[in-house]
């Protein structure tokens, strides 16, 4: 597979994947907001990353119309909800002929919709809970789409790679933010705000239900480990990277064990990390040490994957060039 389209379809998923998270970052603190929880905005750019740009913006102003602009609509940020659906229509774009049509057409519609959202900023801001849902389904129809109708090869390991990847980055991220603001006062441990905080980041990440089942009552300490650990939730940080070195070792052709390329090697580095992992030692050690550790880790990894696969040197493209 050239290049070009591999780097095009694993942008494409990373950023359907970002949009759908920024949805769910936003819809979690609605969540504790109409739960009577203290709704606090300013984590929601430290769970995105985009303290710098933000400031760039709008300075030390954290209130919920700036926050959630800046989170939607914000045309010069990268990493808003727009900007994001935007990039993925357009490596879809350069790459149509590689997709299937309802492929396309469902990436086309999820940019429609957004852009529709878009003429009415105002309301918008009001309700941002209408754009959520229809973002979340938006993605979910990508997602569903891709698995049913793109061959299983590399072009789809690429698509999974890139979703996987980004999916563990936002849900380590949330889990970092959100771990620390939710700590309560140990008199608030157990009440009824305390259970509604904490199922509402386990609904940002759609596990409230399969922790239940693994774990029945809610305590921040189960709360990290199956967010971390557990190895069968699709939205873990372990699921996501075991899955992401399978997608690898099925592009390059690796036997389990062995590695070809310094992205397969740095991917199982995290991956037995996690496999070795235990809550309390993570605990002990920090929270917030390991979950940093974990995302440079996971950058390491995404210079990798350029390195490996997707970067062209100047003479090649040169040649390339001249010869087409």
């Amino acid at each position: 597979m050239l290049s070009r389209v591999a780097d095009a379809i694993y942008w494409m998923s990373r950023y359907v994947e970002r949009a759908e998270n920024i949805a769910r970052f936003i819809d979690v603190n609605q969540s504790l907001a109409l739960g009577g929880a203290h709704s606090q905005w300013s984590p929601l750019i430290y769970a995105s990353g985009d303290e710098a740009p933000y400031k760039k913006l709008y300075a030390d102003d954290y209130s919920r119309e700036r926050v959630l602009n800046f989170l939607l609509l914000e045309r010069d940020n990268p990493n808003s909800l727009s900007q994001c659906v935007r990039a993925a229509r357009e490596n879809a774009r350069a790459v149509r002929g590689e997709l299937t049509t309802a492929m396309w057409e469902a990436v086309n519609r999820f940019y429609l919709r957004v852009r529709e959202a878009e003429l009415d900023p105002a309301e918008v801001l009001r309700n941002p809970s209408a754009l959520i849902q229809r973002v979340k389904r938006s993605s979910h129809q990508v997602i569903g789409v891709t698995a049913a109708t793109l061959s299983h090869t590399e072009a789809w390991s690429f698509s999974q790679l890139g979703r996987l990847i980004e999916r563990a980055d936002k849900t380590s991220r949330i889990l970092d933010v959100k771990y620390y603001t939710l700590l309560p006062n140990p008199l608030a441990v157990g009440s009824t705000l305390d259970v509604v905080q904490w199922s509402a980041l386990l609904e940002s990440t759609s596990s409230l239900h399969m922790y239940r089942k693994r774990f029945g009552q809610i305590s921040p300490k189960n709360v990290a480990e199956f967010l971390i650990l557990d190895r069968y939730f699709p939205r873990s940080m372990h699921f996501c990277v075991n899955h992401a070195e399978q997608c690898l070792r099925t592009i390059s052709g690796s036997a389990p064990g062995f590695f070809t390329n310094t992205a397969e090697q740095t991917m199982g580095q995290l991956n037995s990390r996690l496999n070795y992992a235990s809550i309390d030692e993570i605990v002990t050690s920090g929270m917030h040490e390991f979950i940093d550790d974990f995302q440079r880790r996971l950058n390491d990894i995404g210079e990798a994957i350029f390195q490996t696969f997707f970067f062209v040197p100047p003479m090649q493209t040169q040649t390339q060039s001249q010869q087409a």
